[in-house]
Order: structure tokens, then C-alpha cells, then sequence
């Protein structure tokens, strides 16, 4: 391998990575989230072929939910005999844990430790049978004295929240509707084009020995409702949306080039980051100027390219972000990639499994592995909230030529593209009229329509939400209508008896 231009021990390299999935036969033997976590980063450094823990100067943890710590943070610190100058817990962000490599290996770029650790784990899987079975865990005694750390809710319109628009599954659909319609898309091409993404997904998923679900599953089980599959929000099934009750524990090494190769660490362990690029969307979605983009998406995927030249295809693995189908089936597109793209190697949200913020941790586990059997260059593309928080990052199996960047913000390019944002009201005046700006229908757990959701844009190019009742069949066919999309359609709109807008087809 020729040697880089640059310092060594100033050029940051992951030199290991470890997994861990939890199956217990007796729920009560489940193990915690801590001691994944600390499972994770021991095999990480096992997978290194090093002793490297004694030095580790910077430990993150993602952000997990199935149990609550007092500093988790320190008490894993404190697990591996260890006392990083930089020791952090961070907050909710399916981002997060490609953002924390990122940031681990900048700080080796400026010297200030040699060895970085990342690493994320949930228990929820047992958690929520321990709980549904009465079951007591002999666990870290469950910290309730510590706050719940806000979540995408926390952030949204009390209009959104008292319709059911502000968790992840009713959000994410709204940019579906939104999106397949600006691409011409009939609402039956768009979901053939999420079945066969998805179906991708499960394939890989089938051959990674660490997935929660190994089942192929063609693109119509994905997409055509049962009762095993039931529809949550139109138009996902529950084979399209992430699957956060599992247990898992994933974790990766980073230290510099010199430290490895002093470590006595094998070439072909070594896998480069070369950079990468962060932005956000604001955190309440009703004050985005559209939902057929993401401004902060499209400037993070377009500076990655350029660090390859400007072409997604010089890409020889990826992993497109799949908690839902838009966001991937979005992504491919700016990457300018077609509809074959294979659009990741670790198998997705729904099939992998989804330990909610930790994700792509193992996505990043995948890559590394992937890159060490003969890949050059691979992107790890996560983002979280509701499209909100992006970040993507470029690793290769070759030695950086130039230094990495420490400034990885491309917000300016982003806002700079941000349209005026209309108005959001929650009043109508004497019969105004409403278009369809995206939509969702909500069911319930048997399969019958709760009721249906509209964004709207209003006469005076103001935004609405507006309900349509369960009894409404009319407008609830006009939405659902698979050949048409109501996307741009007029209607009316009335307040109800409880204050809230309704929308009605003419």
C-alpha cells in the first residue's frame, strides 16, 4: 500500500468493529443495553487484532430508549477500564451514530487522542416482554429520576399532535404522497417502486448473519395488506416501516494510522474516513417550504459525490437511510442512481432490525466489512427526526491524500435553497377551499381507518392540516384512489363541532 503525504499519526482509520445480538430463551437472562454495549466495543477491538481500549480517548454513545441510565456513558467508561478526555451521551438521531465517527475521527485528524470508540445498543425486544409478562430484569435498576429525552413530538404543532401527525410512521408518509407526485408517479407505481426497494432490503438482510429477520419477502407480501401486515398509515404496511423491537449492540474503532501499524494492526483491517457532510431540516415539519425535497439532504448527498468526483455510481457499496421508503427512494435519486440501486449492505430497518437511534452503527459495522473484501469506496448516509437531521460519510479502503476536513456543515447550501414557507393556520372562515399537499390515511390495529390526514394549502397559499372522519367514504376513496394521486386536488373546507379543520372532495 503506498504510503499517504500526511502524518500518520494524524491520519484516522477504523480498525475495528463488533456486533452483538441478543436472543434469549428465558427473557429474564435478556442482556441489559450496557452490557451490549460493552460487548459490542470488546469485539470491536478483538477485531482490530490490538490491545487498544487502555488508550481510549473518546467514547460516544448513541442516544437509546428500551432502558434508562444515570451518565450510561461513564458507567460503560468505568466497565472498560477506561477515562476518555471525551465522554459523551448524545440526544435522539437515527444520524447520530455516522455523525459520531465522523467527529471521532476529526479529533484524531487534530491530535487530541489516538484512540475513539462509537457504539450503540437497545434491549427493547426484552424489555417489552419482561414488561408484558410481569417479568422483573435483574438490570441496572431503571433510573427514573432521569429525564426522557425529547423526541421528534416534542418539537411539533399541538394541531399535528391532537390528529396523529407527529410520530415517525404518520410523518414519513406525508413526504411519500408528496414526492411520488412531483415524480408523475401513479400511487400504485410508487408503491411497486417501495415493494422492490424493500424486497432488496430483506435479501440482504437474509444473508447477514446478524439480522433480526432473515426472510426474503417478494415486493407484493411487502406492499399488500394482511393481517401479519397489517396498514399503519398509508400507504405503509407493517413490512415498510423499522422494526425497533430487537436486541442489539454494535461498535466501532478508530484510531491513527501510526498507532495502528505500531499496534502490530493488519493492512487489510484498515478502512479510511475521508470526509463527509451535515445539515438540518427544522425540527416541526409544518415549517418546511415543501415535502417533495429535502434541501438539507439533497446539499449532504451532493458534497459526498464530490468527494468522489461527482458521481454516485463510483459508490461500491452504499446505505441509503430506510427507516420508511421515501428517504432512501429519495436519496437514490440525488445520488442519481436507478431504480436497481442496491442500496445497502447491512439489510435495513425492517429487516436488519431497527435499535431505533443506533441503526447505523451497524450499517457502518456492514460497510467496514464490506470494504475489507474488496470494495474502494463506500457512503453511509443516515438521517433522523422526520427527514430532519442529515449526515452522510465516505470511507475507502485507500489512505486519504489530503487532510480531513474539519468544517463538515453544508447548512448555508441548504438554506440558501429554502423557498418562502407559507403560513400555518388552524382556522377556516365561511366555506374556504383546500389543496391537497400531502396526506396520509391512519388505521387502526385491525385494519379500519381511524381517519385520514390532509396538508393543505389554502386560497391564500396558507397550510392546513385538516381531518377527514372515518365515515367520509368519498373523500377517503378520492385519496386512496390508486391510479390518480390527490396531490393538487381542491376541495372544501368546514371547522367541526371540536374546532378542527375537515376537508371534503367537491
Amino acid at each position: 500500500m503506498p504510503n499517504s503525504p500526511l502524518p500518520e499519526d494524524r491520519i484516522p482509520v477504523i480498525v475495528g468493529v463488533g456486533e452483538i445480538v441478543d436472543r434469549p430463551k428465558d427473557i429474564a437472562a435478556g442482556l441489559e443495553p450496557m452490557a451490549l454495549l460493552e460487548q459490542a466495543v470488546r469485539r470491536a477491538e478483538a477485531d482490530s487484532g490490538a490491545k487498544l481500549l487502555g488508550d481510549l480517548g473518546s467514547l460516544d454513545v448513541v442516544n437509546f430508549l428500551s432502558w434508562r441510565y444515570r451518565d450510561p456513558e461513564k458507567q460503560l467508561a468505568a466497565r472498560l477500564g477506561a477515562n476518555p478526555a471525551h465522554c459523551y451521551y448524545g440526544p435522539v438521531g437515527g444520524e447520530s451514530p455516522i455523525r459520531y465517527i465522523h467527529e471521532a475521527a476529526q479529533r484524531i485528524a487534530r491530535g487530541e487522542c489516538s484512540v475513539a470508540a462509537v457504539c450503540g445498543a437497545e434491549a427493547q425486544s426484552t424489555a417489552t416482554k419482561a414488561e408484558r409478562g410481569g417479568i422483573s430484569l435483574p438490570w441496572t435498576p431503571f433510573a427514573h429520576d432521569v429525564e426522557e429525552p425529547k423526541r421528534g413530538a416534542a418539537f411539533q404543532k399541538p394541531m399535528a399532535v391532537k390528529l396523529g401527525v407527529f410520530r415517525p410512521i404518520t410523518v414519513y408518509p406525508l413526504y411519500e404522497s408528496a414526492t411520488s407526485a412531483h415524480w408523475g408517479q401513479t400511487p400504485r407505481e410508487a408503491l411497486a417502486e417501495s415493494g422492490e426497494l424493500w424486497s432488496t432490503y430483506a435479501r440482504v438482510a437474509s444473508g447477514n448473519e446478524n439480522s433480526w429477520l432473515k426472510k426474503r419477502f417478494t415486493p407484493d407480501e411487502i406492499t399488500t395488506p394482511s393481517p401479519e401486515n397489517r396498514l399503519i398509515a398509508w400507504p405503509y404496511t407493517k413490512l415498510m416501516v423499522a422494526n425497533p423491537t430487537v436486541n442489539m449492540g454494535g461498535a466501532v474503532l478508530l484510531t491513527s494510522l501510526a498507532k495502528a501499524r505500531a499496534a502490530g494492526v493488519s493492512e487489510d483491517r484498515l478502512i479510511y474516513p475521508l470526509g463527509g457532510a451535515s445539515a438540518e431540516e427544522p425540527r416541526d415539519y409544518l415549517i418546511r417550504d415543501q415535502f417533495y425535497e429535502s434541501h438539507p439532504q439533497n446539499a449532504v448527498l451532493k458534497a459526498v459525490m464530490d468527494l468522489v468526483e461527482g458521481d454516485g455510481k463510483k459508490f461500491s457499496a452504499i446505505e441509503l437511510y430506510s427507516c420508511f421508503p421515501c428517504v432512501p427512494k429519495m436519496a437514490r435519486r440525488t445520488l442519481g442512481l436507478g431504480p436497481d440501486v442496491q442500496p445497502t449492505v447491512t439489510g435495513g430497518l425492517t429487516f436488519f432490525g431497527a435499535p431505533l437511534n443506533t441503526y447505523m452503527t451497524h450499517a457502518a459495522v456492514a460497510m467496514v466489512r464490506s470494504l475489507r473484501k474488496g470494495g474502494k469506496l463506500g457512503l453511509l448516509y443516515g438521517q433522523g427526526g422526520f427527514v430532519t437531521k442529515h449526515h452522510g460519510l465516505v470511507l475507502s479502503r485507500e489512505a486519504p491524500k489530503a487532510a480531513l476536513k474539519q468544517d463538515t456543515s453544508v447548512q448555508a447550501e441548504a438554506d440558501r435553497n429554502r423557498r418562502r414557507v407559507p403560513d400555518f393556520v388552524t382556522e377556516a372562515t365561511g366555506k374556504s377551499k383546500g389543496k391537497v399537499e400531502a396526506f396520509t390515511v391512519i388505521y387502526k390495529g385491525k385494519g379500519d381507518v381511524e381517519h385520514g390526514v390532509v396538508m393543505l394549502r389554502t386560497e391564500g397559499d396558507a397550510r392546513a392540516l385538516a381531518r377527514i372522519p372515518a365515515n367520509d367514504e368519498k373523500t377517503l376513496k378520492h385519496l386512496l384512489n390508486m391510479e390518480r394521486t390527490p396531490v393538487g386536488t381542491a376541495g372544501d373546507i368546514v371547522a367541526a363541532d371540536d374546532g378542527v379543520l375537515e376537508w371534503r372532495v367537491g
